[in-house]
């Protein structure tokens, strides 16, 4: 990395500050500390989801940590202007390290160092001597021979007292060092090129602006477009089935701006395949790309990395996503009042649901046709509250991902689920995923309704039971009955008319009384407790006996008060499928089965956070294939860059630079020479001794015989 010392160039400068502050961004602590924050930023970047809509982040975080976030460029973290410093100052910072340093090794490459002092050898860490039976010309010959067989580059420095001859090897390691430095610019450079800087410098310098409303993208304006001309960007392009598209779209922090492309693009098909845990094992588009200067048409297939390439614009398939499938859902009163209705949109719509007042938003979020999931594994528990329990959690062995290693896996496509999202007037929103058909858990066939308050959160799902049509109207008409006074009190009087013994008829009175009270209770309409508000569901029988019972009897009280519960709430059931022309349930396993999960999901649904419950019924799906369209000039210089650093780095680490002196002086008589040896190296290693030794004897020994 960049060196603290100021040899190399020399700064001409007259400012003494000017002088500091040129030698702090060139030295190493500076470029460190830039890595450093770079590292950082990284890690941020990959943590928080980047580009996402702003309403996510406020669910995630809440409206102030949002709105600071945003301020930040947390959300868009490699496209804010402080990355973009922090890398411009990479740039500078070690191209200033380059031109400081390249004349010092480019001469060092050029020195043989022959003029060092006979002297100076004895402070070498490998150093030896000897005599030589040779003349001092014979062991020069010799040695420069034995030198360039050992792949040595040597020069001989003759003078008065002697012949100096110095040598060096592994002269690579040198330009390992320029090589990663170099490499470090480049791929800053490619970065800097291939990011949103280029678009920023064009909306500056051409009157661009980025676009915030809605609408058909033909509709916006030309200052919100950028020419085909554009020498570099980065842009999505989304095309339904059997349509085409020509406009990509550039997300920007504040916004997007609009790319237009010197082609259309018409998708004919998209295959998707699927391994068997359900996980996607193949995307493929089929297209067909549409010159707009020429006119012709060329067919061709993007697959996941390997992408089409058209008049220097590279096509990516980044994903899939709906194309505006059309679905109808229906609704489901959860409070009991008010009748089903049905609703129609497409994928990526909205519409409002009113009552009175009470309006809120509904987008219709996703469609997926295929849900293959994992229904093996040992049964959980059969109750759970969406009020506390995550019922993700309760349901990981049923459902969740198919790459889950279960010791007993068994995987099944469910089905269709469509998601949605709430939207109320203050602008907070729940997102719900609600699955198509039942599935089958723990002998119970139910209906899962699934409901997360933010993104990061797994669903938590609430499971109705079907009846013997698979259909959950049993199940909605007794919630419907369960908010109605006079079909509470008529459910309770049937109860007490089938449970009351027949030798003891003066326990009518009180039983009905219980009876209608633990009806009214469950179904929220009274309080359990004395100046709180009505709760409803398992939780207000709960509260009614811990405020009215003495500790030591209420197991049992419970147990008599659920007893009397499930009676009349069976007894409810029949009494609302008598209403709706339906027979009797007949009392059976399967009943009872039913009956059990019902009564846990009417509890459960007196705290699930919508009016409606929003189901399935039918849907016409669209698929759409999501291209990444890129034009990148920086890839080459990235491309070169990693080159670069990998030269570098291997000729750093395994090249090592070895420089060695042989003072040869002549002694009396002219037959006879005195040989001094001095080896340097920049790390010192067991290889660099033996290296030494092997040398050492070569030069001593072969002359001493």
């Amino acid at each position: 990395m960049s060196s603290p010392t100021t040899s190399g160039l020399e700064i001409r400068a007259r400012s003494r500050s000017l002088r500091d502050a040129v030698e702090l961004v060139s030295s190493m602590r500076f470029a460190i500390s830039l890595l450093t924050l770079i590292c950082i930023a990284s890690v941020i970047g990959t943590v928080v989801k980047q580009h996402d809509p702003l309403n996510n982040y406020v669910n995630q975080f809440g409206p102030f940590w949002a709105s600071v976030y945003d301020a930040v460029g947390i959300y868009t973290v490699y496209s804010a202007s402080w990355f973009l410093l922090i890398l411009g100052c990479l740039v500078l910072s070690t191209s200033l390290c380059i031109a400081r340093n390249t004349p010092k090794i480019i001469n060092d490459l050029k020195a043989y160092k022959e003029s060092v002092r006979e002297q100076a050898l004895q402070s070498f860490h490998h150093k030896a001597q000897g005599e030589l039976a040779e003349s001092r010309e014979a062991a020069m010959a010799r040695l420069s021979g034995l030198l360039g067989r050992a792949g040595w580059k040597a020069k001989a420095q003759v003078r008065d007292n002697g012949t100096m001859i110095a040598a060096r090897k592994g002269m690579a390691n040198k330009i390992g060092y320029l090589s990663a430095h170099s490499a470090i610019v480049l791929i800053c450079l490619g970065g800097l090129f291939d990011g949103d800087l280029v678009v920023r410098a064009q909306m500056a310098l051409l009157g661009k602006s980025v676009y915030t409303g809605g609408g058909f993208i033909k509709d916006v304006q030309p200052q919100h477009r950028l020419s085909t001309a554009n020498p570099t960007f980065r842009a999505n392009l989304s095309v339904p089935e059997g349509a085409r598209a020509g406009t990509a779209v550039i997300n920007m922090s504040d916004g997007v701006v609009l790319q237009d492309l010197p082609f259309d693009v018409e998708l004919k098909k998209f295959i998707v395949e699927y391994y068997d845990t359900g996980m996607p094992k193949l995307f493929a588009s089929n297209i067909v790309i549409h010159d707009r200067e020429t006119g012709h048409a060329t067919p061709a297939t993007v697959k996941v990395n390997e992408p089409v390439f058209h008049r220097g614009v590279a096509i990516y398939q980044s994903s899939f996503d709906d194309g505006g499938s059309w679905v109808k859902l229906h609704a489901v009163p959860m409070n009991g009042a008010g009748e089903p209705f049905d609703v129609e949109g497409r994928i990526g719509g909205s519409t409002t649901l009113s009552k009175g007042s009470e309006k809120v938003a509904l987008e219709f979020a996703g469609l997926r046709v295929i849900n293959v999931e994992n229904l093996g594994g040992p049964a959980q528990a059969s109750g759970t509250d969406v009020r506390k329990v995550d019922l993700a959690s309760s349901l990981q062995k049923h459902l969740g991902s198919g790459a889950k290693g279960d010791a007993e896996k068994t995987l099944h496509n469910v089905g269709p689920s469509v998601s949605y999202r709430l939207r109320d007037p203050a602008g907070q929103a729940r997102e719900f995923n609600n699955y198509m058909l039942p599935v089958e858990l723990e002998g119970q066939r139910v209906l899962l309704a699934g409901v997360r308050d933010n993104p990061d959160q797994n669903f938590r799902y609430l499971r109705i039971p079907v009846d013997d049509k698979d259909s959950i109207d049993t199940w909605a008409r007794l919630r419907a009955a369960l908010a109605d006074p006079a079909r509470r009190e008529m459910a309770a009087r049937r109860y007490v008319s089938l449970a009351t013994p027949p030798d003891k008829p003066e326990i009518a009175p009180q039983l009905f009384t219980t009876a209608h009270r633990v009806l009214a209770l469950f179904a929220g309409a009274e309080p359990a407790k004395q100046g709180q508000p009505a709760t409803g569901g398992l939780q207000a029988l709960a509260d009614f006996i811990e405020g009215s019972v003495p500790a030591a009897d209420r197991p049992r009280i419970s147990e008599v008060l659920l007893r009397i519960l499930n009676g009349a709430l069976f007894e409810l059931t029949n009494l609302s499928r008598e209403q709706a022309n339906l027979p009797r349930l007949a009392p059976s396993e399967r009943t009872q089965l039913f009956m059990t999960q019902a009564v846990v999901s009417l509890s459960d649904s007196f705290f699930y956070p919508a009016p409606v419950l929003l189901q399935l019924a039918d849907f016409k799906q669209v698929q759409a294939s999501v291209f990444q369209v890129a034009r990148a000039p920086g890839k080459t210089l990235v491309y070169l860059g990693a080159v670069l650093l990998i030269v570098g780095v291997f000729a750093m680490l395994y090249i090592r630079e070895r420089r060695v002196w042989i003072w040869l002086q002549e002694e009396p008589g002219g037959q006879r020479t005195r040989a001094t040896v001095a080896l340097s190296t920049t790390r010192r290693t067991l290889d660099s001794d033996a290296e030494f030794d092997q040398l050492t004897k070569a030069i001593l020994q072969e002359g001493t015989a």
